[in-house]
């Protein structure tokens, strides 16, 4: 575990105004189910049960477990979100969220290393970012080539044409956060259950009840399902294949002996627009230098799929890490891991009401950049279902039918 970050070494952006947390009467009585305890999930299960409903949060294999795509050891959180504004805005409401938390629950979540960003022939999307963050308080340096070699000597820039510094970025403590969020729910009144769900049939009406898989039911007044990569089987008219689960690769290697270079502090956390798109980690505590291929994998089932890596895989993230770090060109492989992504068409997320069954929200196509986001995202949802806020038009339901499958110019399981 991480030591709490100094003082110097976090940094809270300037406040956002979030909408106001108002209490409605009916808030207070309206009991809302929650199907799915990962970063949207969980965090929007929070926020209803602060906002004063009575809240049963349901996970089939629990908060953070393995399954899952907010599993895992780490995500980035970065505010650079080409021209986007919402997800920049969402980003610094989660840091004063995460950083809030954090100090409440005396738990580190979230360490500010930075993050340096390499990009071969085109910068547009980080440059049409650079004015909507700056206005929102985050500071990006663009580096001189001999500046950044001179501040990360142990990164070879060969083939990079353009670096830029992000300072407020970091990584989060992925698997822990989310536990610690179910914690806290319980903690603060609410009920988590360990049991798969799905939804009994939904006309043009309410939906009544969940059936649940040791053969019981839940009846609530609101159901919110935010199930990453099993939201299109459960609703496999509304959603189905529009949301689309790929296999993802990640791997950790160790550093030689001695050297003190990849260890966070020294290196960032960082991302590598080339030919294809990794991005990696320092070497977090000392579970190795992690290194991730952004490249949409082949599709992939979350339950039963195997999760054993492949060689291709591993040879094409060797071949990155030797000619991007060459002091790690021989190291060893420590860990490897297979999750998932679970993409939308256009990359954008999901926030809105089931089109036929008006007490059913839907969360999710987090398309791998969503975790960062979670605790800003469930503070929306949470409002949209107790009516405190209406949901952006970019997250709609119906916009799905209306866009064909692409790769997304962004978006990685950070």
């Amino acid at each position: 575990m991480l030591s709490p970050p100094d003082a110097s070494d976090v940094t809270t952006p300037p406040s956002v105004n979030p909408q106001p947390k108002l209490t409605p009467s009916s808030a207070r009585n309206a009991h809302v189910a929650v199907v799915g305890a990962g970063a949207f999930g969980g965090w929007t299960a929070l926020h209803l049960r602060r906002m004063g409903a009575r809240v049963t949060l349901l996970d089939a294999w629990g908060p953070g477990n393995s399954r899952s795509s907010s599993g895992g050891e780490s995500r980035v959180i970065r505010g650079l979100y080409g021209r986007d504004r919402i997800y920049s805005l969402w980003v610094k409401r989660a840091f004063e969220l995460w950083q809030e938390s954090q100090d409440s629950w005396k738990t580190p979540l979230y360490r500010r290393t930075g993050m340096l960003w390499m990009v071969g022939e085109n910068d547009a999307y980080l440059r049409e970012s650079l004015p909507i963050v700056k206005e929102l308080g985050f500071r990006v340096d663009q580096l001189e080539r001999s500046d950044a070699e001179r501040r990360f000597p142990q990164v070879n820039f060969e083939d990079v044409e353009s670096q830029y510094f992000e300072h407020e970025a970091g990584y989060l403590k992925a698997r822990q956060a989310c536990r610690k969020v179910c914690e806290q729910f319980e903690r603060e009144g609410g009920e988590f259950q360990r049991v798969a769900a799905k939804p009994s049939a939904i006309g043009s009406k309410p939906l009544r009840q969940l059936d649940l898989a040791d053969g019981g039911h839940l009846s609530a007044d609101q159901y919110v399902f935010a199930c990453g990569p099993w939201i299109g089987g459960l609703f496999p008219d509304l959603i189905g294949r529009s949301i689309r689960p790929t296999r993802q690769e990640v791997y950790y290697f160790g550093a030689p002996f001695g050297d003190r270079s990849f260890e966070p502090g020294t290196l960032p956390v960082w991302g590598d627009f080339g030919e294809r798109m990794f991005y990696g980690f320092p070497d977090i505590d000392q579970r190795g230098v992690k290194i991730a291929d952004d490249t949409r994998g082949p599709d992939f089932d979350p339950t039963d799929g195997d999760r054993a890596p492949s060689q291709d895989s591993l040879e094409r993230a060797r071949e990155f890490l030797g000619r991007r770090f060459p002091a790690l060109r021989a190291a060893p492989l420590l860990e490897a891991r297979v999750c998932q992504y679970e993409n939308s068409p256009d990359g954008h997320l999901i926030v809105d009401r089931h089109p036929e069954a008006e007490n059913v929200w839907l969360v999710g196509g987090g398309s791998g950049h969503g975790f960062k986001l979670g605790p800003a995202l469930g503070e929306h949802a949470a409002q949209c279902v107790l009516e405190m806020a209406t949901p952006e038009p970019m997250f709609s339901i119906k916009r799905l039918a209306e866009l064909k499958t692409r790769s997304t110019q962004f978006g990685h399981k950070e």
